[in-house]
């Protein structure tokens, strides 16, 4: 099985100053890589070979194996989450995705639902922007929880809100890291991709 530790779609110092090279050394480097490493060393134990990542998290679900589950979930939040940025000012939202964000009030109304979602989210876990029947819709979930487990429900972006993810820039001023993230390096293009309602396979991997 062995699952990897997916490269960064960007330099690490693409996003400076909203995120800096030493967050993603610790964040990426660290962070995602115990998940990655933890799950790996499951694979005999728990009969994991021949297992893509979404399986295996939706196996751990299923089986109620909660250590299972936040590991193999965090992989796949984190490599999803890699993908909704993107140095500032490099993408925009297709003509798709213009429009349903002017269905929702428009751009700064997003962005601050988003925000307001993120914030108020309490102790770790992720703020979400998805697709629900057509529509865009904010929510968010608590811990390793994921959307590959829920059926019908299409991640489009997410904003990671665990403590470490802005701790290193940010201290603990959350707010200023969701204002400053989702106003400057969102990876709209992959939103756009994301759409199609094939988002969970964008973040999945294959056995080796």
């Amino acid at each position: 099985m062995a699952f990897i530790l997916p490269p960064l779609p960007f330099e690490k110092t693409a996003l400076d100053p909203i995120m800096s090279a030493e967050t993603f050394d610790y964040h990426h480097g660290k962070h995602h890589n115990a998940y990655v490493q933890k799950v790996n060393g499951w694979e005999a134990e728990k009969g994991l070979a021949g297992k893509t990542l979404v399986e295996v998290t939706k196996l751990a679900k299923d089986k109620g194996d909660k250590g299972l589950f936040n590991n193999a979930a965090q992989i796949w939040n984190h490599s999803f989450f890699w993908q909704c940025l993107a140095p500032a000012g490099s993408t925009k939202p297709s003509e798709k995705l213009a429009k349903l964000i002017d269905d929702f009030g428009g751009q700064d109304a997003l962005i601050a639902k988003l925000k307001e979602e993120a914030v108020g989210h309490f102790a770790s876990g992720w703020a979400w922007l998805v697709l629900d029947g057509g529509a865009l819709k904010v929510t968010s979930l608590h811990d390793a929880d994921t959307p590959v487990v829920y059926d019908g429900m299409k991640p489009l972006l997410t904003l990671d809100v665990w403590e470490h993810a802005y701790y290193i820039d940010y201290r603990n001023a959350r707010p200023d890291f969701a204002e400053k993230v989702l106003k400057n390096v969102v990876n709209w293009d992959f939103v756009s991709q994301n759409l199609d309602g094939e988002g969970v396979s964008r973040a999945d991997q294959q056995p080796a």
